[in-house]
């Protein structure tokens, strides 16, 4: 069952396209990746489902129910986590909790307990008394998506929830993500990290140029694209007089690889090609496709900041 369905989203700023068509559904329980470069029309398109832009053109369902930029009653099952730290820097965390939760309409009595509850979800709970200005940028990070959270939506968008914040502080973050879809809560999460959308959303959205590129689970996408090979990278211990078949010439002239579809069966071929050669192998590598792969072939380069 979708709780958000995008149908051919269209926005445009003067005479730059931003978004050309863009289509997408979020699953209940979900977490969907919508994965692109800076520029891609991510934060355009998580600003128009919040009611933050007006679409050109397109459709965006909520709950089966149609909304507009005009509709934000709507939207009260809606949580939004922007990319800038919407935190108030002279205020303490349970400060700002108690700010964003008012503003988000809580009443008074929900709303300490809810507090409480951020923190110790945050693990904030023994700075809770602190201005946000000496916390670290993970600290800021997990307390802005706590004060998203406040009003129990049951969608949360959430725009690039990791940016500039250390590995141990973006597990933890996944960590709280993975406790809001226990709690049945739809998460759509945009970035530009392709380590993330592997290791944690169960489906992917390849944006690129503001349009959709491919959409599925990521062995959908590889399947798409890629295929099932894998590929075997062998080191030698001197650089071949003559190019090997059925291997490219990798970075330096010791370096060869080939694609396979069944490592145990033509590995022995492979080996045969390079005594044959006159090299011997010293390190071999064998790579399973990754989402890498699959967005060099969709969009014809890496996924880079």
């Amino acid at each position: 069952m979708s709780v958000l369905k995008v149908a051919g989203a269209r926005k445009s700023f003067d005479k730059t396209q931003a978004l050309g068509g863009v289509s997408l559904e979020l699953g209940a329980g979900e977490l969907l990746g919508l994965l692109g470069p800076n520029g891609a029309g991510k934060t355009t398109l998580v600003r128009a489902i919040a009611g933050r832009v007006r679409l050109d053109g397109g459709t965006i369902e909520l709950f089966g129910r149609e909304i507009t930029a005009a509709t934000n009653g709507a939207r009260a099952g809606l949580g939004v986590v922007p990319q800038e730290i919407a935190l108030y820097p002279l205020l303490t965390a349970r400060e700002n909790l108690s700010v964003w939760g008012r503003l988000h309409g809580v009443t008074p009595g929900d709303l300490a307990p809810r507090i409480t509850r951020a923190l110790d979800w945050t693990a904030l709970g023994d700075r809770a008394d602190e201005p946000i200005k000496r916390f670290s940028g993970g600290m800021k990070r997990r307390l802005n998506i706590a004060c998203g959270i406040l009003h129990e939506p049951r969608v949360l968008l959430l725009d690039e929830p990791t940016v500039g914040v250390d590995p141990q502080s973006r597990e933890r973050i996944y960590d709280m993500l993975a406790e809001l879809r226990e709690r049945g809560v739809s998460l759509l999460l945009t970035t530009h990290q392709l380590e993330e959308a592997e290791a944690h959303c169960q489906r992917i959205v390849v944006i690129d140029h503001g349009k959709v590129a491919a959409a599925g689970t990521l062995a959908e996408l590889v399947e798409a694209t890629v295929g099932a090979e894998r590929r075997v990278t062998l080191t030698l211990d001197r650089a071949p007089d003559r190019p090997l078949p059925g291997f490219e010439a990798g970075e330096s002239g010791v370096v060869v690889r080939a694609h396979v579809r069944d490592v145990a069966a033509e590995m022995p071929g492979l080996l045969g090609v390079v005594r044959d050669a006159g090299c011997k192998v010293t390190d071999v590598e064998v790579r399973s496709p990754s989402l890498q792969s699959v967005f060099i072939h969709l969009t014809g380069r890496e996924l880079r900041e």
